[in-house]
């Protein structure tokens, strides 16, 4: 777990203020408090209120979208699937980083027994966070460095390319027919 947090900090282009985990002991515990206390000065970790899921749902709707969309039932049992995944994880975080635009909820109006909602102009997370103005001037140099150098169809491709080699390989090992 400290390798991936580790991962987690390098990759990020701002600091961490809050850390907000599952309630789940493979998530919260003392390693976990004991890592972000001692790495990220000043974070102030909040948690969920137990059986209300509600509480973690932007991070519930992404796991549908992006995790269950893509990998469904599939199980990562070997360690070379998990390593397939993991190049497949890095791969869906720039594709849906960059260039895959989103849509917030802006307003909310009810009126009688009806809600409007208003939407904001969809925009993808990295152009939300450039505005932000939180970047340093070498952070936004380097994530437009990245954005620049990559396709964002051959980047499609690869993830769609990866995920029919996962499939393929845990329908022959669980002797599933395709």
């Amino acid at each position: 777990m400290e390798r991936a947090f580790s991962k987690v900090l390098e990759r990020l282009p701002f600091a961490v203020k809050e850390l907000h985990p599952d309630n789940g002991t493979e998530f919260f515990n003392y390693h976990l408090v004991r890592f972000w206390k001692e790495r990220v000065s000043g974070v102030t970790l909040s948690r969920s209120r137990p059986y209300q899921k509600n509480d973690n749902r932007n991070v519930e709707q992404k796991n549908d979208t992006l995790v269950r969309h893509y990998f469904g039932e599939l199980r990562l049992d070997t360690a070379e699937q998990m390593a397939a995944g993991n190049v497949l994880y890095e791969r869906m975080w720039l594709y849906y980083n960059l260039f895959q635009p989103v849509m917030h909820l802006s307003e909310k109006i009810v009126e009688g027994d009806k809600v409007r909602r208003k939407w904001d102009e969809a925009q993808t997370p990295y152009q939300r966070l450039l505005v932000t103005g939180v970047l340093s001037q070498e952070q936004q140099e380097r994530l437009q460095a990245l954005y620049e150098q990559t396709n964002p169809l051959l980047l499609r491709e690869e993830i769609y390319m990866g995920l029919a080699v996962l499939w393929e390989g845990a329908l022959v090992q669980t002797g599933t027919a395709a």
